[in-house]
């Protein structure tokens, strides 16, 4: 067959016609043709918004224009406080970080770049007019001491590092740096001094590099060390002082604060009341938010004060040269605010007058003299009158069978394990895909049968009458079985929550605010039990029920109102204790606090404990903790971090390096997540009432403020444990768990459990010595051990000020 010729055709047109999805063939009229008579057009090539599509190039523009100016409209509000000559002035603290360093010295350096001299104190503050970028620069000179230096860094916009040329950074050097790092800081600058004096020339820009490799491990966005003998140099840091926008500190900027310039008594030292209390004037400018007089104010470690009132204090420029750093204040004094009705009081605690209503009103309960058996989750078992109800067991049923059937099958229908299955409990699918420990509750048991056991010997005939062993004979098996044990802290990393009981101590008196739960995550936590044995100030706590809409509010609140940031004022204090002149130590700074932030309430901060630590701590350890403006001494108790159902939180005895938790302790309230500081001393004090110096002092966890709550429910678990003595399938003789028969019947409701995940009950008891017989929902191993897991609520104790 031929092969078939293709056709030659032309095409019907010679008009090319275009793709109609590309925008860029198109003209402007055929687009505007394309879209008449629609209201909007969402075609590709036309402006998407209604007001786009009506904008010309012109309006466009000008809207360009008017985002443009608005925007630096914002960056000048946020820096007008530091505008022109009369602006507020930039806060610089010079910290040392060496011993050879003078911070003296190193601000007498960066005025000499600028052609100024001034007297310069070893300690304290100056203010220092910088005609060139027409700017006002306060320095605070800070000796080579911890708190000093925490204290000017969470007022100072500007933090200077110094550096030395010939000695490196030593171990107070370091906790320096380390604790301003975890406390929040601002804009950093690093200076070395001494620089010219490295011979030969050649090793100094080597010194500067190493310098500048080890600040930037604790800084990383350090860009370059500065050299004070250099006066380019210096005069470049002045510059980058002067003209660089401050980072500021979240926490800080949410609140209204001051740096005290001058502290005056205007009463002296005569006190104005009975109680040995006056007034003082604080001077300073005001930053932050808005300083208002209806707030309580925190002035450094003397406490909270109420304000009197606010009046402005400027300064008198009218002196030039030499003079015109000296403070003069206008004889008339202007006031700005004076508090009203809704002036925050100093009252830390409900009235109590608040919870007479509710002092009676507990759950009615079995007397314990009438309880048969410990609490479990939500009900004290065989306490009934009718009837004393048998825990309930698992079933033995033959493979296969339904829930249906089961039903009509009795308990134990057979001996043989051969045609016979467990019928397992159920729970929850979520929990199935988490780890947990046995001693956590169901979800910790082995349900599926795949944890590691051995059977052990058929050491148990079913017609064996039970001896007990003679007191001499059980007396050396316990002192046998006990000795293998370490330390207090070394026990409580391997083995922890453990116990032993004496031999003679009775288990249902000794443990008798104890209870068992289920399961530790998600079973009920029974409140009106612990009524009884909570402090006596609980109910007049604090109490926030939504933290976060809350916490909004109140921080929104301090935005609007108040004295204007960049003013300087004299603030007007009263109640402050006269004794105070005769103190060396002087505050820094003063914040004005949020709303309730003097009321105490349930605190809960989470805690990082160093791993160069050299050991654990044990809870309700005194530890002193900074957090924001404040210092506390705390006894903290240390609870497992997490959200639960229950909000029920295990107990942690020890807090090893390197691992966190949950200190909680009865304190004021913060709002917001505040960078915390816990500290301790290097040496104990045996004398309590002598209080070390802060050199003392070295910083051993950080953390964050969380929302407090005081719902939260801080368990204390201990754990009973008992040797397996004889094993026959499933039927297991226990013993050293309990010592008497009495105990066995009083904790007989508890679920016991295996550390390779098996569970089970107790059965009966066996003779008077606490030997018992217990059920398991399989084979146990020989060398396994079996417990009980107990819990009580423990409550956190409350804070103490820190007195330097």
């Amino acid at each position: 067959m031929a092969p078939m010729v293709a056709q030659h055709h032309h095409r019907s047109t010679t008009k090319q016609t275009q793709k109609p999805f590309k925008s860029r063939h198109a003209t402007k009229s055929a687009l505007k043709e394309r879209s008449k008579g629609k209201v909007e057009s969402f075609e590709r090539g036309s402006r998407k918004t209604p007001h786009q599509q009506v904008m010309s190039k012109l309006d466009r523009r000008n809207r360009a224009k008017q985002l443009r100016l608005a925007k630096d409209q914002e960056h000048a509000k946020a820096t007008n406080v530091f505008a022109g000559r009369e602006g507020a002035p930039r806060v610089v603290a010079v910290i040392p970080l060496c011993g050879d360093v003078s911070t003296a010295a190193a601000v007498r350096s960066l005025n000499s770049s600028q052609d100024i001299e001034d007297e310069i104190p070893e300690a304290g503050w100056l203010r220092t007019t910088i005609e060139r970028f027409k700017q006002r620069v306060q320095y605070l000179v800070i000796r080579r001491d911890l708190l000093a230096a925490l204290d000017a860094c969470r007022v100072a916009d500007f933090v200077v590092f110094v550096l030395s040329c010939q000695e490196e950074v030593d171990q107070d050097g370091e906790l320096i740096l380390k604790a301003i790092e975890s406390q929040g800081v601002s804009n950093c600058f690093t200076v070395v001094q001494g620089l010219n004096t490295i011979e030969p020339a050649k090793r100094r820009p080597q010194i500067v590099a190493s310098l500048k490799s080890y600040i930037t491990h604790w800084l990383p966005s350090t860009e370059r060390v500065f050299s004070l003998d250099s006066r380019q140099e210096a005069s470049n840091l002045v510059r980058s002082l002067c003209t660089t926008t401050t980072k500021g500190i979240w926490w800080r900027e949410q609140r209204s604060y001051m740096f005290i310039e001058d502290i005056a008594w205007p009463g002296g030292k005569s006190a104005v009341t009975e109680d040995g209390t006056g007034e003082v004037v604080l001077t300073g400018v005001v930053r932050g938010q808005g300083l208002k007089a209806d707030r309580l104010i925190q002035v450094g470690d003397w406490g909270d004060f109420q304000v009197d009132k606010i009046t402005d204090a400027p300064l008198d420029t009218r002196k030039k040269g030499k003079d015109d750093s000296m403070v003069l204040d206008s004889e008339q004094e202007n006031i700005l605010e004076t508090p009203t009705e809704e002036q925050d009081d100093l009252a830390v605690l409900a009235p109590e007058e608040t919870i007479m209503e509710d002092a009676t009103n507990y759950a009615v309960s079995v007397a314990p003299s009438e309880r048969r058996g410990v609490l479990l989750d939500d009900h004290h078992y065989f306490s009934d009158e009718e009837e004393i109800a048998a825990p309930s067991q698992p079933k033995r049923l033959p493979k296969g069978t339904s829930k249906y059937q089961s039903a009509w099958f009795i308990d134990d229908v057979s001996d043989s394990g051969s045609d016979l299955e467990d019928f397992e409990e159920e729970f929850p699918q979520h929990l199935k895909d988490e780890t947990f420990d046995p001693a956590d509750g169901l979800e910790g048991l082995d349900l599926n049968g795949r944890a590691p056991t051995e059977a052990g010997p058929s050491e148990y005939p079913q017609s064996e009458m039970f001896l007990d062993p003679s007191p001499e004979e059980e007396t050396e098996a316990i002192a046998a079985h006990r000795k293998t044990r370490k330390t207090e802290a070394e026990e409580d990393l391997e083995f922890p929550d453990e116990i032993e009981l004496h031999p003679n101590v009775i288990a249902r008196e000794r443990l008798a605010r104890y209870r068992g739960l289920k399961s530790l995550k998600t079973s009920v936590w029974e409140t009106e039990e612990d009524k009884p044995f909570e402090p006596e100030d609980w109910a007049r706590l604090l109490e926030i029920s939504d933290y976060k809409r809350t916490a909004t509010k109140i921080i929104r609140e301090a935005w609007i109102g108040g004295v204007k940031p960049g003013t300087r004022v004299n603030i007007h204090l009263r109640g402050v204790p006269l004794s105070f002149q005769e103190k060396q130590s002087r505050p820094i700074a003063l914040f004005s606090l949020l709303r309730h932030e003097h009321k105490r309430t349930a605190c809960n901060y989470s805690i990082l404990l160093s791993s160069e630590h050299p050991g654990p701590i044990k809870s309700k350890t005194e530890l002193i903790v900074q957090c924001g403006p404040r210092r506390m001494v705390i006894n903290p108790l240390f609870s497992q971090a997490g959200n639960t159902p229950n909000d029920v939180h295990k107990f942690d005895r020890f807090l090893h390096p390197g691992r966190s938790a949950i200190a909680s302790f009865i304190g004021p309230l913060t709002w917001g997540s505040v960078p915390v500081l816990y500290f301790q001393h290097t040496f104990p004090s045996e004398d309590s009432n002598v209080m070390p110096s802060s050199s003392s002092l070295r910083l051993i966890a950080t953390g964050t403020s969380l929302p407090p709550s005081l719902n939260r429910v801080i368990a204390k678990r201990i754990i009973l444990t008992g040797h397996p003595l004889k094993i026959n399938k499933r039927v297991v003789t226990v013993r050293y768990m309990f010592f008497n028969d009495k105990d066995v019947k009083w904790f007989k409701s508890l679920p016991l459990w295996t550390r390779r995940g098996r569970g089970g009950f107790i059965k009966e008891s066996l003779g008077t010595h606490g030997y018992f017989k217990a059920t398991f929902d399989g084979k146990i191993n020989p060398m396994d051990a079996v417990a009980v897991s107990l819990y009580k609520r423990v409550w956190p104790r409350p804070a103490k000020a820190w007195q330097p």
